[in-house]
Order: structure tokens, then C-alpha cells, then sequence
């Protein structure tokens, strides 16, 4: 284990819209707001964070040319339901499913309602990232946050248990990488990551096959992965 996996971080082109969007329909707590940034905390412990994005650009799945990056799948006990409240709340229904639906979030990202009627509210089931190798890419993951292989299959793999933060993978014929800060190949979402040592931390990335992206603060440095999706190593 590199690090810890601190918070799932959403660009948009207003925070507090989209924020507002996921505590009404997921009954996540919001944390602390500052003038571009908006944290919140879900019911099964996930942190969550949407930061202003000025130039987003949103994804307009299913279309390859305009491809999401990553989603999440939230579980509902009831999807009609479910979907009602999120296009209620501002969200566009793009697909259904026998046990599952799709929808954009007022954002444009996808995110799916996944059926799970053991428990009546809404939780967050996984975050899910397009690549073009979800064997490699869950590898570089497991070994970053310290979570085994839970699940390999036909293009798809998991890092964690489920009911544990699990980071899933999916992979894509036609993966188009972001190029951040380009926003012509935008990142839509990034990973924050807890790192003890910075220093040490930044060797073992690279080690693993990250690349820096030469930007950092007082706090946090920026690489991306070897899908080419931004990551963030941060420490208090």
C-alpha cells in the first residue's frame, strides 16, 4: 500500500449545484464548502468531492467522441423510484435496464442506479473507470491504495470488497485518455490519494508505472495513471 484512497473528486461548471444534486438524492452530508470546492461524506462512509471546473466539458455518452471517464454506481432499493427522484433533482435518463438505469447527473457525467433491495436508502456501490486495461490498471490500483483483486472478468476488474470503497474498472475499445489540464480531453473525475511521505510516495508511482504531470500545491502533486487519468497524492 502506497497510500488511501481520501476522496472520488467530480469537475463541474458549478460545485454547489452539482454537490446539492447528490446530497438530495443519495442523502450524503455535506462536510465543508470553500469558494470552488465542496466536500461531502455518503451514508457508507465514501468521501466525495466536486470541484469547479470552468472550461467542463461533459461527457455525451454513449457517444465515443465524447467519452465519460468514469461513473458511479449508486445502489437503490426501487429504480423507477430511484430515477424519478434523480430526474426530479435535475438528472436525464439514458437508458434502462432489467437492473439497472443510466443517467446524467446535471453535470453530464453517467452514473448508474444499480437495483439492491436489501437496504431501503440509496448507497454508493463502487466508482467504476474507463480504461483500455482493466487487468493492468486494477494492478496499479491495488498496489497504490493498499486493496486487493477482488473480481477479473471479460474486461472487467475490482479493487476491494464489496461494501468497502471498492474502484472498479471497465474496459473500452476506442479509449481516448484525458489530457489534463487540456480541457479539449478532459479529466472529468480524479482520485485523491492519503500519502504518509510525499517523497516516497512520488518514487513508488512512478515506479508502478504513474507519470508526474509537473503541478502540485502546499499539499498535493498530481500524476496521472497509465490509462493517463489524473490522480492526486496529498498528505496533511
Amino acid at each position: 500500500m502506497i497510500g488511501t484512497l481520501r476522496a472520488v473528486v467530480l469537475d463541474a461548471p458549478d460545485a454547489r449545484r452539482l454537490a446539492a444534486f447528490y446530497i438530495a438524492l443519495g442523502g450524503w452530508t455535506e462536510l465543508y464548502t470553500e469558494d470552488d470546492w465542496v466536500a461531502m461524506q455518503t451514508r457508507d462512509g465514501w468521501r466525495i468531492a466536486v470541484q469547479h471546473s470552468p472550461d467542463h466539458v461533459p461527457p455525451r455518452w454513449p457517444d465515443p467522441a465524447h467519452p465519460q471517464q468514469a461513473h458511479l454506481d449508486l445502489r437503490v432499493p426501487d429504480l423507477d423510484a430511484g430515477a424519478a427522484k434523480a430526474v426530479e433533482l435535475g438528472a436525464e435518463l439514458l437508458r434502462e435496464n432489467e437492473s439497472w438505469y443510466t443517467l446524467a447527473d446535471p453535470a453530464g457525467h453517467p452514473f448508474d442506479l444499480c437495483l439492491f433491495a436489501a437496504k431501503r436508502e440509496t448507497t454508493l456501490r463502487a466508482v467504476t473507470l474507463d480504461c483500455p486495461d482493466a487487468r493492468r490498471l486494477s494492478a496499479f490500483y491495488a498496489t497504490l491504495l493498499g486493496k486487493p483483486v477482488t473480481y477479473e472478468g471479460d474486461g472487467v476488474a475490482m479493487v476491494g470488497e464489496d461494501g468497502a470503497q471498492p474502484v472498479r474498472f471497465q474496459q473500452i475499445a476506442g479509449y481516448r485518455a484525458p489530457r489534463w489540464p487540456d480541457p479539449a480531453y478532459p479529466q472529468q473525475f480524479h482520485l485523491d490519494v492519503t500519502v504518509a511521505d510525499a517523497g516516497a510516495a512520488e518514487a513508488a508511482v512512478l515506479k508502478l508505472g504513474a507519470t508526474s504531470l509537473n503541478a502540485s500545491g502546499a499539499n498535493w502533486r498530481v500524476y496521472a495513471d497509465p490509462a493517463g487519468k489524473p490522480f492526486c497524492l496529498c498528505w496533511d
